[in-house]
């Protein structure tokens, strides 16, 4: 590689994708200079226990950080918190940060990543009792709303990940959950039925409130209680309201810039913009996805970890290209939720329910056509690892033999 000695390069952002590039980039042989630029206060943090041990209380932000204090010392990266970044200055090669000041750079990362969409329904914006959950003061907030609410009741707009995360961990604690979701199912736009039932069950069994098909109107504040108006008239108390509907992805200083946009900002396989010396990651990114032949935008932290990586490697050099098969995970009571691969326009799934002493031990396999395209494991680590193994080879598992229970879940029983 290039001798980078006197070189620059900067990151926006510095949760997961942000962070772990900066690091990628040491190991990788870059000598300049290394400064992250990132909104948040806080030394960075995992986000994923926000809504999971966090908020029930059985970790902390300070448990969770990214990379110790000590770490960016050691590694000479600079650690700009509580900083915006409000413009690109393309042609000068630079940013503008909101006091006015300017950084230079040879390189720049944009690890900007998304921020929480907050619908427009009267009364969720300028209430003291209504939260996202997206980052360290979110969780903050709604822990303490929580401990310090008289009747412990919650409701949660939104069946996604985040709000049922969010439901296990407050029911845990006691309190009184209500999940109001508009479509007709729970994680209606990222798993199947057979999934979506599961987890309605399963929260239904430990004392939540579903509520599908439940379109919310307006949020109204009563002193110290809230109502939840949905559309049709019924209505919800509440001491507390959590929105977890989705999010809005953080392009706004890609556009500003000109770099080239489609539900995010638009790289190649490399993670390059349309700017040869700008690089983008994480969330905030859109990308062809050479195994799924098409574009695509990840929330993941597995996404966030490996672009970081990709990008890294190639600023320094080494010509890399992202190829990884996404995972994600879920955790919600006693239930951990492993998948891997992408669903999206499978025609057949197989279900598997195992006859073993774990509780909800269970794998779905979806299959479009006789080609496996992803697996949810429910409690099976095993069937995670395995679909992920068969995934990466770009093989297929024969159908019939899944689905016929006495066959063991083992490849040389499952493979055709």
């Amino acid at each position: 590689m290039e001798d980078t000695q006197n070189q620059s390069c900067l990151i926006v952002g510095a949760s997961h994708a942000g962070v772990n590039a900066a690091f990628a980039l040491r190991r990788a042989g870059w000598a300049g200079t290394i400064s992250i630029f990132d909104r948040d206060e806080e030394l960075p943090y995992h986000r994923p226990p926000l809504s999971k041990g966090f908020l029930s209380g059985d970790t902390t932000v300070e448990e969770s950080l990214l990379k110790a204090a000590a770490s960016y010392e050691t590694e000479q990266i600079g650690l700009h918190r509580g900083v915006s970044v409000r413009a690109i200055e393309r042609s000068a090669k630079r940013i503008e940060l909101a006091d006015g000041t300017r950084h230079a750079y040879d390189k720049l990362i944009l690890a900007t990543g998304a921020s929480p969409f907050i619908p427009p329904i009267t009364g969720l914006k300028g209430s003291d009792k209504v939260f996202p959950l997206r980052t360290a003061a979110d969780a903050r907030g709604i822990r303490a709303a929580f401990m310090n609410s008289r009747g412990k009741n919650v409701v949660i707009i939104g069946g996604g990940y985040i709000g049922l995360e969010a439901a296990a961990s407050l029911r845990k604690l006691g309190g009184e959950v209500t999940v109001l979701e508009r479509e007709n199912r729970v994680l209606a736009r990222v798993t199947s039925p057979e999934m979506s039932a599961f987890f309605t069950d399963l929260h239904t069994q430990k004392g939540v409130a579903i509520a599908t098909e439940h379109n919310v109107s307006s949020v109204e504040q009563h002193g110290d209680s809230l109502t939840v108006v949905c559309a049709g008239g019924l209505r919800f108390s509440a001491d507390l309201v959590i929105v977890g509907v989705g999010v809005r992805v953080n392009t706004e200083l890609a556009r500003s810039a000109g770099l080239k946009n489609s539900n995010g900002i638009l790289v190649d396989g490399r993670m390059l913009t349309s700017d040869p010396d700008i690089y983008a990651i994480g969330d905030c990114t859109s990308f062809h996805h050479p195994r799924y032949g098409r574009e695509i935008r990840l929330e993941s932290v597995q996404n966030a970890v490996d672009q970081a990586k990709v990008a890294a490697a190639n600023i320094c050099g080494s010509s890399t290209a992202y190829d990884a098969i996404p995972w994600f995970w879920s955790d919600q009571y006693e239930v951990k939720l492993q998948m891997c691969g992408i669903a999206a326009g499978y025609n057949r799934v197989i279900v598997r329910n195992e006859a073993d002493s774990t509780p909800c031990k269970r794998s779905l396999w979806y299959f479009t056509d006789d080609q496996l395209v992803a697996v949810d494991a429910v409690n099976h680590a095993r069937a995670y690892m395995l679909g992920m193994k068969i995934l990466k080879e770009g093989r297929s598992p024969a159908p019939e033999k899944l689905a016929d229970p006495e066959v063991e879940l083992h490849p040389r029983s499952i493979m055709p």
